[in-house]
């Protein structure tokens, strides 16, 4: 028996989404401070969710909320029912801590057994977990899921290389799961190692932070792997596992059944039209010690239209394209990191690495500095065409000026955890 479930037609997804809402909304409100605070203010009452269509009548919740009901937001069952605790990576504030319950666990591992079994993984596969244990939820929710699932857990965490590839030969590991920084990190190991012929890699699941198609490529192709996922997921929504794209690679199946997915304009809060990007707003419909109503994520992404070519049910959105939070504005234009990336993707000539700087000149304006990486094949006698091909599409689909400055290959850095590619040094901002 398979852990995704098969043949739910879309009115009994509507009726567990409904019985889901409805429970969550009501141990929500009866259980912890917050919501009840949220709802009052809102004039809602738990009673007044009789279809799915109230979801969108309810407040939303944000990340401000969740670090002002530090240490232990939305708590909403009793301590002797918490067994764990995960907190976010977060950069500003305090963590985001969720806590969670032996259900939860169970939830999650289940969950996260389906991308497992939607990647194609089977119980005689050897899986390299390569992310961070601890707080994070990365290292946890590969490992737990993928002893739910039956496999076997290589449980590796941020150890330094050496260990990464002596391990990867000696146990022949045929599933790697890691952030796409530290997957680029070990297959440039393994190749300067020459240990290609001796690894036995089949897929690779990557997590924890957005990539580019480039970079994705380029993994790969130094591992030999053609089988390579993008797994979804954040420490608010239990971690990583609430979505995988199948081997058809046309977006990214999510579990309708544990949640309700949103996607509305950052700007108005109201939904977008099915198919028009949009930031990504999520209830959870069986999380116990820290339920979700109508969370801002803010990743931004679309759903997919239409069934999916692999056959599966489960409705899909696109790969996550920026966070409505990370948009920086230059010479009054609103740009996502994702944007640069699809200017240079396409290229072969570019190496899978970018860095966009942003300082201002001598007289006060603005100015933009995009550092990209050369490709192994091009040569530096190309850089002068590359950076006027790469200068004309960036005057084309974002209607601003960049200075483009082309770097060796495997010159920009590299890391275990994720990779900063933006650098704001206006008014002291960041880098």
């Amino acid at each position: 028996m398979g852990f995704i479930p098969q043949g739910l037609t879309r009115e009994e997804i509507e009726k567990i989404q409904l019985k889901g809402l409805k429970w969550t909304v009501n141990h929500g409100v009866t259980n912890s401070s917050l919501y009840r605070k949220k709802f009052e203010a809102a004039g809602i009452s738990p009673g007044d969710v009789q279809t799915l269509k109230d979801l969108e009548s309810l407040p939303f919740l944000d990340k401000n909320d969740l670090q002002s009901d530090y240490p232990l937001p939305l708590k909403s069952v009793p301590d002797e029912d918490v067994v764990r605790i995960h907190a976010s990576s977060g950069t500003t504030g305090k963590r985001k801590v969720m806590c969670y319950t032996n259900n939860d666990l169970n939830t999650w591992a289940d969950m996260f057994a389906r991308c497992y079994e939607l990647s194609g993984m089977t119980k005689r596969d050897r899986v390299h977990i390569a992310t961070g244990y601890g707080l994070w939820t990365a290292g946890a929710g590969f490992q737990q899921a993928c002893e739910r699932f039956g496999a076997m857990a290589v449980p590796m965490g941020p150890v330094n290389t050496d260990m990464h590839v002596e391990m990867m030969v000696d146990m022949q590991s045929t599933v790697l799961c890691s952030t796409a920084s530290m997957a680029l990190l070990m297959a440039e190991e393994v190749r300067k190692r020459g240990l290609r012929s001796k690894i036995n890699l089949q897929r690779i699941i990557l997590g924890a932070e957005r990539h580019s198609s480039a970079m994705r490529a380029h993994i790969g192709d130094l591992l030999n792997v053609k089988e390579i996922y993008d797994i979804y997921g954040l420490t608010e929504l239990y971690g990583p596992g609430t979505g995988l794209d199948c081997k058809a690679h046309q977006g990214m199946h999510y579990w309708n059944d544990l949640f309700i997915y949103e996607i509305i304009d950052p700007e108005t809060l109201k939904p977008v039209p099915e198919g028009e990007t949009g930031e990504l707003v999520i209830t959870s419909l069986q999380k116990e010690a820290s339920p979700l109503i109508r969370y801002r994520t803010h990743d931004i992404t679309r759903f997919i239209p239409g069934e999916c070519s692999c056959g599966l049910s489960f409705p899909r959105h696109d790969r996550i394209q920026g966070r409505s939070d990370d948009m920086f504005t230059y010479r009054a234009v609103n740009i996502y990191p994702r944007q640069i990336e699809l200017i240079l993707d396409p290229i072969p000539e570019v190496g899978s690495e970018y860095q966009v700087i942003l300082d201002h000149q001598p007289d006060g304006r603005d100015m933009m500095t995009i550092l990209v990486e050369r490709s192994e094949s091009a040569s530096p006698g190309d850089d002068k065409a590359l950076i006027s091909m790469i200068s004309d599409r960036m005057r084309r689909k974002l209607l601003v000026r960049a200075d483009v400055v082309i770097t060796d290959n495997n010159s920009l850095p590299r890391t275990q955890k994720k990779c900063q590619r933006v650098f704001d040094k206006r008014n002291g901002l960041g880098g």
